[in-house]
Parts: structure tokens; sequence; C-alpha cells
């Protein structure tokens, strides 16, 4: 009989790591109530096109874990110099951050069907606090070292009718905005799309240039 676990926990495979990680999750009651998957550069192991051929291995082990396991939730831990974020010539890319709640519970669901425009607004909130957040780390915890937030593109899971999907991606704007103030002011994409991984209701990723 397969054992039920409250979460999937992904990290990096470095040894400096690990000790914290464990010390985490004894601190959230977690100790022996989570699946571990564990690569290299941690969220950017699976999700940057430089390791593609990990991608896969990835989602799979994920969807093992939700149909084995039962988890309802993904718990991703990044370090300051491995976070899910690459600066190149004074720009910070993060890359896209899943709608889920302050809990870490995945906010899933087709916009249009199982959330309407104002849930999903809100799930849209969750994925740019996620984005600070992954912004914050990659900054050694400073966000004075931001300059500006130069794009966001955000991704609804939504049915063919519904058209609403810029007041969803709002959500995240208006969070960025909050956020940063003047400096939160960007260009942006609100695309609609037949699917997200794990069926969340949003994506969001972002393009911010630092001082």
């Amino acid at each position: 009989m397969s054992k039920k676990y409250e979460a999937m926990v992904l990290s990096c495979i470095d040894p400096r790591f690990q000790k914290p990680v464990h010390k985490h999750l004894k601190d959230k009651k977690l100790t022996g109530k989570f699946s571990a998957f564990t690569i290299a550069g941690g969220s950017i192991g699976v999700t940057n096109d430089k390791f593609k051929k990990w991608h896969s291995t990835f989602w799979e082990n994920l969807e093992t874990s939700i149909n084995l396991h039962k988890i309802n939730k993904l718990i991703v831990l990044n370090h300051n110099d491995c976070g899910a974020a690459k600066i190149v010539n004074k720009l910070l890319y993060i890359s896209g951050q899943i709608s889920m709640d302050e809990n870490g519970k995945l906010i899933k669901g087709k916009v249009g069907q199982d959330l309407n425009t104002d849930q999903a607004y809100k799930a849209a909130e969750r994925c740019a606090l996620n984005i600070a957040a992954q912004a914050k780390k990659a900054c050694n915890n400073d966000l004075s070292k931001i300059k500006s937030c130069i794009k966001l593109t955000g991704f609804v899971n939504s049915t063919d009718e519904f058209t609403e999907q810029p007041k969803v991606i709002n959500g995240a704007s208006d969070t960025i905005a909050k956020i940063f103030g003047d400096s939160g002011i960007h260009t942006r994409a609100a695309v609609s799309t037949n699917s997200l991984p794990l069926g969340v209701a949003v994506e969001v990723d972002a393009i911010f240039e630092l001082k």
C-alpha cells in the first residue's frame, strides 16, 4: 500500500544546502511526510532550457507523487547563489512562477470553467509574490538593487470562450506595482493556453533591470 505524503520537496544537490533543507522541513513538522526530488540547480534544473533533458524526469516524478502519494503541494527550496533566476548584462530573468497559495498548495483549474476572473486574478497575485521572492533571493535579499521591472508574461489556463486574460494578469501587474512603485511599471503580455503544468490556473515570468 502506497504511503500518503503532504508534499514533494524540490531542492538543489549542493551539499552545503542539505542540512538547512532538512532543518527547515523539521521545523515545519514535515519530517517523514514528503517525497523528495533533488537535482543540480533545484528549480533551475527543471525550468532552464540548458537542462531540457532533465525536465521530463521531474514532471514524471511529480505526477507519480501526486497519483501514488496523493501530495497536494510542491515545496521549492532555493539558495541565494542558485535561485530560479539568471543575471545577464544587468538583466534579471525570473522563470515562470505557477499559482500556489501561501501554504504552497497549487491553485488549479481552468479559468472560465473552474475559476472565475476574480479568483484567477488572485492566483496571478500569488505568482507575482513568488516572482518578488525569487528576485529578492537573486539580489541577496536587497530589492533596492532592482532598477525597474521590464516585462511580465502571463499565461492563463482558460477555456476557448474565455476572453478576460488581461484582467487575470492584472493581478500580477498590480502586485508588482505595489511592491516596486514607479519602478514596477512594465510592459506585459497576457496569453491564453489550453493547459499549464500540473493543471495550475496561472503562470507568470518576469524580466527586471538591475542598477
